[in-house]
């Protein structure tokens, strides 16, 4: 074995570097009253070197003969990934800090799952894919878990470790069938394969077919679209709000785009078979996430339904007929989606820290109390609903105009899946106004008590904030993402 070749792989290897530090910094400060706080800056520093890292890093690269391949939308999405964990480990500081708990472990933790993720987004194989995709899955079910005094936590943990280890059972089960149709795992050879079979079309035999649909479930599992999202609130809810928050975006733009990649460059033969399945699983995702979201009372339960409705739309970039348009759309929903949702949870954070609940009824009357705090709210659900200026309106237009580019033939059913979300897009911002209401509407004769927000969280809603105003009209960052995708 060439071990020269681990030099192909700087971003992952430099990120396991950052583990070994902290790991060490964990024990060599176990008796300091200011570990949390140490470590925090020695995670974020990391974070942000790693960040430097990838962006003088976009060359292609390959390794171990195909196994490892990386591109540079993909490391773009390694940048907003990156990014976006160093916001979880500056809004989770404040709870980290409240009770006894080890911020070493839960630092490695966060480490490790973005490693999984960088692995899986970086695969050349099914094997790799497979790998990639455990690495991020059992460290993110320890996190679930981390609250231990609380029951809600072990259970979300329960639910979400058994369910990916069922969605792993049926992937694999896919990629069995996959390669005893193509005799490979490597994602070149099987979409040779698929596409030299016939060209009348037998590629579309019961293995294949089964295999993708297989393949398709089991990553739904872990994108929550619908039907495959039952385990989605109770995980939300049961584990601590940073993990949530984590959870919800960082995690989900990791497969997204992943399940992107391996349908139009591997299954890309088998258009005619994935795109109507991917048509029924977005109106399902949009409208049935949206319908259950507006029942809801709990806001992290609320914004469960809330991330299946935008796996939905982040899932309409890879219906277009134009794979690098649709990825490009993909990854800058990704990036403003990071921002608007990481403001969402570092407010609910700041509201539990400080006496409140994550019930809806503690938002009652905020703007008399904590008028900033609601503002900041308000300004992210605008734009998780979609409301100009903000930048959640140009993603969703960017993904609506992906979906219905490059068809060949007059795309009836793609403007018609546009024509539900942009349905839908009503529903949802009619409950986000819900607690916009509570906020600043509905009376409630003892508010929460006006509290002052520590340095930590105000820096994560800072750079939440100016995300969620800036990217929409800086027409560069699209440019950039685009630029990558070609």
């Amino acid at each position: 074995m060439n071990y020269s070749q681990f030099l192909n792989m700087m971003p992952e290897a430099f990120l396991v570097l950052w583990l070994v530090v902290v790991f060490v910094a964990d024990f060599c400060l176990m008796k300091d009253e200011q570990k949390t706080k140490k470590l925090g800056l020695i995670t974020m520093g990391a974070l942000i070197c790693q960040t430097c890292l990838l962006f003088g890093w976009q060359e292609p690269q390959t390794a171990f003969g195909g196994i490892y391949v990386t591109s540079q939308m993909v490391n773009v999405m390694k940048i907003i990934l990156t990014a976006g964990t160093l916001i979880v480990v500056i809004m989770s500081h404040t709870w980290l800090s409240g009770a006894q708990r080890n911020s070493g472990e839960f630092f490695m933790l966060v480490l490790s799952t973005l490693l999984g993720m960088y692995m899986m987004m970086s695969a050349g194989s099914f094997l790799m894919f497979f790998l990639g995709l455990e690495m991020a899955s059992v460290p993110m079910a320890c996190l679930v878990a981390f609250d231990k005094n609380r029951k809600n936590s072990a259970e979300g943990a329960a639910k979400y470790i058994l369910v990916a280890t069922f969605s792993s059972g049926v992937m694999l089960f896919g990629i069995s069938f996959i390669y005893a149709a193509t005799g490979s795992l490597y994602f070149d050879n099987v979409a040779e394969a698929l596409a030299n079979l016939s060209p009348l079309a037998s590629h579309l035999t019961p293995l294949t077919i089964m295999g993708l649909v297989f393949f398709f479930s089991g990553l739904g599992f872990k994108i929550s679209l619908v039907p495959f999202h039952f385990w989605t609130a109770d995980t939300y809810q049961g584990a601590p709000t940073p993990v949530t928050g984590y959870l919800s975006v960082v995690s989900k733009g990791a497969a997204a785009l992943t399940l992107c990649i391996i349908l139009t460059k591997v299954f890309g033969p088998m258009v005619d078979v994935w795109n109507p399945m991917l048509w029924i699983v977005i109106v399902l995702s949009i409208t049935v996430a949206n319908l259950f979201a507006i029942r809801q009372t709990e806001l992290k339960r609320f914004m469960a339904f809330s991330s299946i409705s935008q796996a939905g739309y982040i899932m309409l970039a890879v219906i277009g007929g134009n794979p690098q348009a649709g990825a490009a759309a993909l990854t800058f929903y990704v990036l403003v989606y990071v921002v608007a949702n990481m403001a969402v949870f570092t407010v609910i954070s700041a509201v539990e820290h400080n006496g409140g609940t994550t019930q809806m009824s503690s938002f009652n009357g905020l703007y008399q109390t904590n008028p900033k705090l609601a503002f900041l709210m308000t300004l992210a659900l605008f734009s998780l609903g979609g409301i100009p200026p903000f930048a959640g309106m140009f993603s969703k237009f960017f993904v609506f105009l992906a979906a219905v580019e490059g068809h060949e033939v007059a795309p009836f059913w793609p403007y018609f899946v546009v024509f539900i979300a942009l349905v839908n897009t009503v529903i949802s911002l009619y409950y986000y106004l819900l607690i916009v209401k509570a906020m600043y509407i509905t009376k409630e004769e003892h508010p929460l008590a006006t509290f002052r927000m520590d340095g930590t969280t105000k820096l994560s809603l800072a750079i939440c904030t100016l995300g969620i105003c800036l990217f929409g009209v800086a027409s560069c960052l699209y440019e950039w993402i685009a630029a990558a995708a070609l």
